[in-house]
Formats: structure tokens, C-alpha cells, sequence
């Protein structure tokens, strides 16, 4: 039977079950159901989820990413760190003669006494050869590892086309391969590659080869959605269907080509899966696998089901895995992303001020997040009034002043500032409208220019301003005319603030606003800085790049001095006495 055929079969044969377990059925599109007993059948059917072994497979599956390039002592830190997040088993690698440095890591992963268990994965013998010659089941054994995850082939198209072999000899590879690591003491894992596909396209060969592996001894089935071609409730029914046929605990394995793999393994663990694969951030080849991150969030807060684990410590492994793998963190990712509870729209603010729960389902530090309320051109006068509380101002919405703060961020957002980014000019401009003085310079003026001279461009600029009383001239070099005027203008600065010597430029954006009007359009200038640990952003925006440049400059240096000023904090409370003598 082929796949549209068994879909539509077994879709069109159980439309009670799947009304049963919450699925929609499209029989009940007229239904006259009362609401109140849908819910109750919601509420009857929630599945039962009794174990579920958490498998991480981001030192493999994750470091086959593009851009992603794991060392063995990478791979150690993420091992302590998944080990101390209470993962059940880590897959280290797959072994070989022609990857010592896998080999390596399992030889370190012992001698460190990791507490995980730790798989090694490799594939079954080569077709129509003997277990006992094959090099890469030796060096599976080789390793000593707790497990060993064998793939083996579960669509026909691959063992007839890639594999150029005969279904009858695949089932014995399988067979063979998972005897032989048994008879040498080992544990085995059986990954079904290309299972889904190869069940929608010969259903009983491809349970087969799940019963071949069973035959030999394995301890677990894995369901591979290698292509990552199947949706969810294909998932659900095929797992239900395995784990009715099998007499093992049955996993599931899914890649992100079409954005479900982590939607589908939750189906498969709804279906009766008991051993989930996944890694960290979701990393892998292609579109990457599962997120083992949002898996836990939906296993513990959409299902119920109790892992154990620290979720305050989710984000903190979610945003260490991406800095080990050098991968830039995706903010927007559900439970720990930067951005999972910033609320930026005025209703939105307005409502998670009086209930958090009205925009977000769970409690951001249940999962070692925080609740932000960002501040734009579609904010409101609540989300003035939280950010001025979250920078230690007391402000009130009867205060002048937070309707004049919300004016100028609405005309600064539509000018193209993106002041959601560039925290320190938004609370220089806190700071510059509730009276904290920040004039610890004054720019009298500033020139740059460039010469070429032999083909080669040379790049000056002067500075002069004034710190209390004193008229201060420097002079500068570099690379270009913004990099001079920072040259110049820093060497100023720093006979009156010589701790500016601690701050250092870690980021130089330039973004056309309004690209139509060609070379005369408006450009953002966004500025990271850094110093002793802290970090912060600026931005400035003028038709003139320079001028741009120059406001995001100053106030990059304004800001450092003004969070490392004695003052600020006698500004500040002055600001709140004045508020309730108002």
C-alpha cells in the first residue's frame, strides 16, 4: 500500500479514535456537540504519559549543523553541562578508524567520569559481509560506551537504491550487527532510518526491520523522521500503530525540514513513544532535529508530564550550547529566547501589568527567563511607566512627563531609531527628560577628512570640546573618518575620564532607512560597546553618516560615565523625591 493510500485508509477507518484523544475529525464538522462536553472529553482524554528518556544527540546530530564545528573539549563542556541538567543518555559520537578525535572524546568522557550514560552510534554491517570483519561495529565496541545506537535502513528506496542491496539481506545486516554488539556486552539502541517514509511506503517491510532488530537483542526502537517529511498526526498514528507491535520501548527521531520535528516527537510521545532524540537548540543538518529545549518546555507544561529537571536552568543551557558552538542565540525561541516574554504593543504591556498570565502561559523564571516590556512606537503609557520602574525612576502616569516621554520615543521610533535595540540611548533619554544632568562634556566641534596619496587613503580628524572649564583639542587617525573622530575624540575625553581607557567598540552597523531616495537616504548608525563585563547599545540616525556616527559616539562614552558616576544615584533619588512632592 502506498503512502496516500494507507494516510487516507487509516485517516477515513478511526474517525472515533481520533475524536477520542482530542484530534479534530472532520465528521464532526456539523456536529451540535455542546461546548461544555467537548471540554469534557478534552479534559477525559488529556493523554497519560508514563516515562520518557531524554537522548541528546547535539555533539552528533547538532555538530553536523553548517557552521557548527565541535572540538573534542567542546564537546566535554556540553557533555558536563547536559550531564548536569539530569540527561538520561549522551550521544558522544560515531567512532572510526578515520575519526580519532571521536574516539578521543569517549576515551576523556571516562576518564572525567561523567555521570550521563554515553552512547557511541554507528551503521550495521556492510551488505553480504560477516559481523566479525567489519571495522566500524569494532570500533563501536572499542569505545566501552553504555550504549551503542546502531542505524540501520527502513525504506525499501534505500536498501534497493542507496544501499543496492536486497530487503531479505538488510533485515539479516540488522540482525547480525545488533547480535554481535549484544555478544560483546553491549546495549543497544536501534535507530529505524527513514522509518516514517518507509512505513507510508511499504508498511510491513519497514516493521520488519524493527522486529530484525528486536530479534537481535535491541532494547529500543527509534522511529527516524530522517527527512523530516511526515506531520503530526501521520506521527501519531504510525507510533501508536509500532507500539502495539513491537514488544520493546519504542523512540522517536525527527529532523525540522518542514518545522514540525518538535511538534511530531510530541505527537510520537503522545502516541506511546517512551524515548525522545533531540538537540540543544534544535542544531542539525539541514533544518536541524527536534529542540530538546522547547520538547521539555511542552513536556512539562503542555503535557503535564513531570521530568525532574531544573527548568530554571533551561535557558542558561540553551544560551551555553550556542556560545560553545559560536552560533549567534535565536531570541524569538519559545521558553528561553531573549525576546519569549517582551511585550512591546501598549495593550499588551498595559494587560501583563495588571496579570502577567493574560499574554503569557507560564512564568518566565520557571524557566530561568525574565518578562521584558519593551519600549517603541506602538508602546503605550503603561509600558513607559514599567521601564521607567525596571531603571529605578518613580513615574506615574498623571506625571507630564511620561506623556512627554512617550512623544518623543513615538517621533524617535518613526525616524527610524529602533530604540528596542539600543538600550543605552533609551535610558540616556529616560535620564535627559526626568532632569539627571549628563554634561560631563560639551562637543564645540569636530573635523575629519581623507586624503590618498601613491593610491593609499589616510584618514584624520580634530577634535575639540570642553570638560567643566577646559577647552580640550586632539587629534586622531585611522582607518576611516568615523574611526579617526572615535580616535581623536576618545584621546580628548580621556585626560579629564582616563577610565574610558576600559571601554572598547565591539560593533559598527550601518542600515539605509529609507533606501528609495538613493544617496541622500537616512542611515541608522548602531554601536555595540563593551566594558568590565557589561555591554550596551547605541544608535543614531541623520541623513549624514558622520552626524550619525557622532550621536551614537557620544552617547556610547555619556553613557558609560554616566552608569559609573557617583552622581547618578543622588540624580535618581532626587527625581523621586521630586515625584512624590509632586
Amino acid at each position: 500500500m502506498r503512502e496516500r493510500d494507507w494516510v487516507t485508509a487509516k485517516f477515513q477507518s478511526e474517525p472515533s479514535e481520533r475524536s477520542s484523544r482530542g484530534l479534530p475529525d472532520s465528521s464532526d464538522a456539523n456536529s451540535s456537540s455542546e461546548p461544555s462536553l467537548v471540554l469534557e472529553g478534552m479534559l477525559r482524554n488529556k493523554p497519560s504519559i508514563l516515562k520518557v528518556e531524554l537522548y541528546d544527540t547535539t555533539l552528533r546530530d547538532g555538530n553536523q549543523g553548517v557552521g557548527v564545528n565541535f572540538s573534542v573539549n567542546d564537546k566535554l563542556k556540553i557533555a558536563r553541562r547536559l550531564s548536569e541538567f539530569g540527561i538520561d543518555i549522551i550521544e558522544g559520537g560515531w567512532p572510526s578508524e578515520s575519526n580519532p578525535s571521536e574516539v578521543e572524546f569517549f576515551k576523556l568522557y571516562k576518564e572525567e567520569g561523567v555521570d550521563a550514560a554515553v552512547s557511541a552510534i554507528g551503521a550495521t554491517r556492510k551488505p553480504n559481509s560477516n559481523p566479525r570483519a567489519d571495522r566500524n561495529l569494532e570500533a563501536l565496541i572499542s569505545v566501552e560506551s553504555d550504549y551503542v545506537t546502531l542505524v540501520g535502513k527502513s525504506w525499501r528506496l534505500h536498501v534497493e537504491k542507496i544501499l543496492d542491496t536486497t530487503l531479505r539481506e538488510n533485515l539479516h545486516m540488522i540482525t547480525d550487527s545488533v547480535e554481535y554488539l549484544r555478544d560483546h556486552g553491549c546495549k543497544v539502541i536501534f535507530d529505524a532510518e527513514h522509518f516514517f517514509d518507509g512505513f507510508k511506503d511499504d508498511p510491513a517491510y519497514s516493521i520488519q526491520t524493527l522486529k530484525a532488530a528486536v530479534e537481535g537483542g535491541a532494547s529500543t526502537v527509534v522511529l527516524c523522521d530522517t527527512r523530516g517529511s511526515s506531520t503530526p498526526y501521520e506521527i501519531y498514528d504510525v507510533t501508536k500503530h509500532v507500539t502495539k507491535t513491537v514488544g520493546v520501548p519504542v523512540g522517536v527521531h525527527a529532523h525540522n525540514d518542514r518545522g514540525l520535528a518538535t511538534a511530531n516527537s510530541i505527537f510520537a510521545v503522545m502516541a506511546g513513544a517512551e524515548h525522545f532524540q533531540g538537540t540543544v537548540n534544535g542544531i542539525g543538518e539541514r533544518c536541524g532535529n527536534a529542540n530538546m529545549i522547547e520538547f521539555i518546555g511542552n513536556l512539562e507544561f503542555s503535557l503535564g508530564y513531570k521530568t525532574g529537571l531544573d527548568l530554571k536552568r533551561l535557558r542558561q543551557l540553551s544560551e551555553y550550547v550556542y556560545e560553545i558552538a559560536n552560533l549567534t542565540p535565536n531570541n524569538y525561541m519559545p521558553f528561553v529566547g531573549k525576546y519569549a516574554f517582551a511585550h512591546k504593543a501598549g495593550i499588551h504591556g498595559h494587560a501583563v501589568a495588571r496579570l502577567p498570565r493574560a499574554y503569557e502561559s507560564i512564568d518566565p523564571s520557571l524557566v530561568g527567563n525574565s518578562r521584558s516590556v519593551t519600549v517603541s512606537g506602538q508602546a503605550g503609557l503603561t509600558n513607559i511607566i514599567t521601564k521607567a520602574q525596571q531603571l529605578g525612576y518613580r513615574l506615574d502616569k498623571s506625571d507630564p512627563k511620561a506623556e512627554e516621554l512617550l512623544m518623543k520615543i513615538k517621533r524617535m521610533d518613526s525616524s527610524g531609531y529602533n530604540l528596542e535595540n539600543a538600550n543605552a540611548t533609551l535610558e540616556l533619554l529616560y535620564a535627559r527628560t526626568l532632569g539627571v544632568r549628563l554634561d560631563y562634556f560639551t562637543m564645540i566641534n569636530w573635523r575629519a577628512f581623507v586624503t590618498g596619496e601613491n593610491g593609499v587613503l589616510r584618514s584624520e580628524s580634530t577634535v575639540k570640546l570642553k570638560v567643566k572649564d577646559e577647552s580640550i583639542i586632539a587629534a586622531g587617525e585611522g582607518n576611516g573618518p568615523v574611526n579617526a573622530f572615535d580616535n581623536a575624540l576618545r584621546r580628548a575625553l580621556e585626560t579629564h575620564y582616563p577610565e574610558l581607557c576600559r571601554v572598547r567598540l565591539v560593533g559598527y552597523r550601518v542600515r539605509e532607512i529609507d533606501v528609495e531616495r538613493g544617496t541622500a537616504a537616512a542611515v541608522r548608525v548602531f554601536i555595540e560597546f563593551e566594558a568590565d563585563g557589561e555591554s550596551w547599545s547605541t544608535a543614531g540616525v541623520s541623513t549624514n553618516i558622520l552626524k550619525a556616527s557622532e550621536e551614537a559616539l557620544l552617547d556610547g562614552y555619556i553613557y558609560f560615565l554616566y552608569k559609573n558616576k557617583s552622581d547618578r544615584k543622588e540624580a535618581r533619588q532626587h527625581r523621586s523625591m521630586k515625584g512624590s512632592e509632586d
